[in-house]
Order: C-alpha cells, then sequence, then structure tokens
C-alpha cells in the first residue's frame, strides 16, 4: 500500500464529491452521530500531533512536488498514467471481493483487468469504465469490516495519514499479499520510481480539491474520513446525512 499524507485521504473521504456546503453539512451530520454514538477519537492529542507533523510534510515536500508535475505534465498524459495505477490495483480489488462474498463484484475487476490490460493497452485507456464496468475500491480493512470486525478508535498514522485500529492493523498482512504492483518489481530504483510516480500523480489530482477544507483542518478530514470508511465498508448501506 503506497504512503499517503493526509491531503490525499480527503479525496478517500470523499469530501470532493459533495461540494463545499455539502461537505459542511456532512461535517455537521457527522458531529451529531458521534455524539449519539460515542467518542471516535479518544487519541485526539496524539492523533493531532501526528496530523501536523504529516501536514507539515506535505506541504513543503509533496505539494511542491505535485505542483510541479502538474505544470509540466499535459492533463490526457496525467490521466493515462492514473488509469495504469488503476488498472494495477484491480487484483486487490478481486481478492477482497472474494473474500466479502461478493461474486459478481470480483466478476466485474477481472473484466476490468482483462480488458483495461489488452485494448486498453496495460491500463493506459479505461475502456472499462466507458463499457459501464466501474471501478470497486476494497481493501483489508473493508474485508474485516464486512466480516463484523469493529473499527474501533481513529487514529493517525505518521506519513499514512487517516486510519482506525482495525484498518492501522490490516496494512501489516496486506503488505505481504504480494498483489500489488510493488512488490511484483524487484529491481529497487525502478519500483521506487513506480511508487513515486504514483503517489505524485494521485497528489497532483487533489491539488484544485483541497478548498474544500473548512474550519478545522483535523476536524474536518477525521469526520469525512470515518464517515466515508463507514460508506465503503457497507457499500453505501447507510443512512443518508442530507
Amino acid at each position: 500500500m503506497k504512503v499517503v499524507p493526509f491531503a490525499l485521504q480527503v479525496i478517500l473521504a470523499g469530501v470532493v464529491s459533495v461540494g463545499t456546503a455539502g461537505a459542511v453539512m456532512a461535517q455537521e451530520e457527522y458531529d451529531d452521530y458521534a455524539a449519539e454514538a460515542g467518542n471516535p477519537d479518544p487519541w485526539e492529542p496524539v492523533n493531532r500531533v501526528v496530523f501536523n507533523f504529516n501536514d507539515t510534510l506535505d506541504r513543503f515536500t509533496l505539494k511542491p512536488a505535485a505542483k510541479a508535475y502538474d505544470t509540466v505534465v499535459p492533463q490526457p498524459v496525467s490521466n493515462s498514467v492514473s488509469n495504469v495505477f488503476s488498472n494495477l490495483g484491480e487484483p486487490r480489488n478481486f481478492v477482497h471481493n472474494v473474500l466479502q462474498g461478493k461474486l459478481h463484484e470480483a466478476g466485474i475487476d477481472t473484466a476490468r483487468f482483462l480488458l483495461n490490460t489488452t485494448v486498453g493497452v496495460v491500463g493506459v485507456f479505461d475502456v472499462a469504465t466507458r463499457m459501464g464496468l466501474q471501478r470497486n475500491d476494497e481493501d483489508f480493512g473493508q474485508t474485516l469490516g464486512a466480516w463484523g470486525v469493529p473499527s474501533g478508535p481513529y487514529v493517525v498514522l505518521p506519513l499514512l495519514g487517516p486510519s482506525t485500529l482495525r484498518d492501522g492493523a490490516a496494512r501489516v498482512p496486506e503488505s505481504y499479499a504480494n498483489y500489488m504492483y510493488a512488490e511484483q518489481v524487484e529491481h529497487v530504483p525502478t519500483r521506487n520510481t513506480l511508487i513515486g510516480t504514483d503517489l505524485i500523480d494521485t497528489r497532483a489530482s487533489l491539488l484544485s480539491r483541497e478548498e474544500l477544507i473548512r474550519g478545522d483542518r483535523y476536524r474536518f478530514v477525521r469526520n469525512a474520513f470515518l464517515q466515508n470508511r463507514e460508506f465503503q465498508v457497507k457499500d453505501g448501506d447507510v443512512e443518508d446525512p442530507f
């Protein structure tokens, strides 16, 4: 799994799809939910320290690199790069859909990988989406959640950003699963180049979306992340906060 700073987790949290007003409303609604369900962030003082470290590191390293990448690389090329790395993530989606018993979705993962790898020229073109096969996004944390493992407290991991106790622990076995592209490349410089390109390309795609963050940055990202993880684990079968 690639290392991502907090800003990359914002898009995973789904706040980019609802607009500024919707994101603020989602935060208020989640605060009401958290008040009823109990404190999801008992380690907040420590989490804030780690969050500030990740934020500072991102501002002075990854974000400038992403801005340079966004300036130099044409949008069609950037889209193709994103497509390639998304395609390389399909085996993970397949494995976890099978583990969750979602065989229809696993079939879609397989079809997407085969189509994009062949017709799409090793994933440069996302022909599967154009054919109506929408991409899934699965990981071991979601699989554990589907099996009934509770998320546990919210935790901010150094460099990796927002997580939960369940999802953080899930990273360990997943790092040994050997179904992601990074584990398949034995040549270290090549592997590092691939991981770095993937990271910067993803970060660059978020540059125009950070304006959605309002108020307390830590609180905003935490609430959005937790709300989105619940949405992912339950495959969207959650109460609509709007």
